[in-house]
C-alpha cells in the first residue's frame, strides 16, 4: 500500500462507518476525513455539529453501537429535567454528549475556529486521524418541502423526514471557503484518492461539493474520485435517501448515484445485489466495482475499505 493520502468526504452514520473501515486499514497519518457542516445548528444556546460528532465518536470507539450516532452508555437526565421544565426536547442531547457541545460552544465564543475546536476535541478523544469541517464558515442546509422551507434539523429530527422534499438550499454557501487543507490535498501529488462515503448525496455530500471552487478542484485533482453508493437493491441502508429520490422522481438505484456525481467521479462502488447496474455505469465512462457495501460488522467496514482502496489503486494514474 502506498503511503499517499486518502481524503474521505463524509456525512453522519453511513459515512462514519466507512471512515472507521478506512481508519482500521490505513496508517492514521494517511487518512483525512472532511465532514459536512450544513447540518450544524444552534440549540439551547449550544453549537451542535452532528456529522462531525458522529465521525469523531466513531473513530474514537465511543459511538452508540446500535444507533451509530451519539455516545455509548449515555444517560438522559438533562433532557428529562428539561421536559419537566417545558423546554424544547425534540432534539435529544445526552448527558455525556452535552459536554462536547458545551466545550465547543465555549471555545468558539473565545474566538477559536471550528477547525481548531475540532482538532482539540479529536486530540482529547485520542483520535489520530485528521478530521476536518468542510469549512470554518457557516453553511446551513434548508429543505424545500411540500409544507414550506424547513431548517435541516427541523426536517430531519423534529418532522422525522415526513414532508415530501422538493429541493435544497445551502444558505451561506456562496461566501463559505473550503477548508484549506482539503484544497491543499486536492492539488497535491500526495493524494492517492478521494472517497465519497455512502452518505446521503443531497443532504450530506452536496453541501461539501457546493463549496465555491470545490467541484473544479476535484476535477482538476490528479487523484481518482471514488463514490460508494448508499443505495442497495432499491433502498437506503439508513436515512431518507431512498424516500428523497422517489419524491424527486429519480430512480432509486446506484445508476442515479453515478449520474449525480458524474462530473467528478472516476469510479463507483456498488453492492453485489446491484451488479446488473455495473454495465450502465461503465457506459457513463465511470469504472464500477461490485462488493458487499452493507456494513453490519467491523469486518464489513474493513472489507469495503479494502475494495475502495483497490479500485483507487487501479484507477491511479488513469485520470
Amino acid at each position: 500500500m502506498s503511503h499517499k493520502q486518502i481524503l474521505a468526504l463524509s456525512g453522519g452514520v453511513g459515512g462514519a462507518k466507512l471512515a472507521l473501515g478506512l481508519a482500521r486499514v490505513l496508517p492514521a497519518e494517511q487518512l483525512t476525513v472532511v465532514c459536512n457542516t450544513g447540518d450544524d445548528f444552534e440549540h439551547l444556546g449550544l453549537k451542535i455539529c452532528p456529522d462531525l460528532d458522529t465521525v469523531m465518536y466513531t473513530l474514537a470507539g465511543r459511538s452508540h453501537p446500535e444507533q451509530g450516532w451519539g455516545l455509548a452508555n449515555e444517560s438522559w437526565q438533562v433532557m428529562d429535567t428539561l421536559r419537566e421544565l417545558q423546554g424544547e426536547t425534540w432534539f435529544n442531547l445526552g448527558d455525556r454528549d452535552l459536554a462536547t457541545h458545551l466545550l465547543r460552544s465555549q471555545l468558539l465564543r473565545q474566538g477559536l475556529s471550528l477547525s481548531a475546536v475540532t482538532q482539540h476535541l479529536c486530540h482529547a478523544l485520542g483520535i489520530a486521524q485528521k478530521i476536518l469541517p468542510m469549512s470554518d464558515d457557516t453553511v446551513s442546509t434548508s429543505v424545500l418541502t411540500e409544507n414550506g422551507v424547513l431548517a435541516f434539523q427541523h426536517y430531519f429530527v423534529r418532522e422525522r423526514c415526513a414532508p415530501a422534499v422538493r429541493g435544497f438550499v445551502f444558505r451561506g454557501i456562496e461566501h463559505a471557503r473550503p477548508h484549506p487543507e482539503m484544497l491543499r490535498l486536492l492539488g497535491s501529488d500526495e493524494l492517492m484518492a478521494v472517497v465519497i462515503c455512502p452518505s446521503n448525496p443531497f443532504l450530506s455530500i452536496d453541501p461539501i461539493l457546493a463549496l465555491p471552487g470545490l467541484r473544479e478542484a476535484l476535477r482538476a485533482s490528479p487523484a481518482p474520485v471514488i463514490a460508494v453508493s448508499p443505495i442497495v437493491a432499491g433502498n437506503a441502508i439508513k436515512g431518507p435517501t431512498a424516500k428523497i429520490l422517489r419524491e424527486l422522481n429519480l430512480p432509486c438505484s446506484p445508476m442515479t448515484i453515478a449520474e449525480h456525481y458524474r462530473d467528478i467521479v472516476d469510479g463507483v462502488v456498488l453492492d453485489q445485489l446491484d451488479e446488473t447496474h455495473a454495465p450502465a455505469i461503465f457506459d457513463l465512462g465511470i469504472a464500477a466495482t461490485v462488493t458487499n457495501t452493507v456494513m453490519r460488522s467491523l469486518d464489513d467496514r474493513e472489507q469495503l475499505a479494502h475494495s475502495v482502496l483497490s479500485l483507487a489503486s487501479t484507477l491511479a494514474g488513469k485520470k
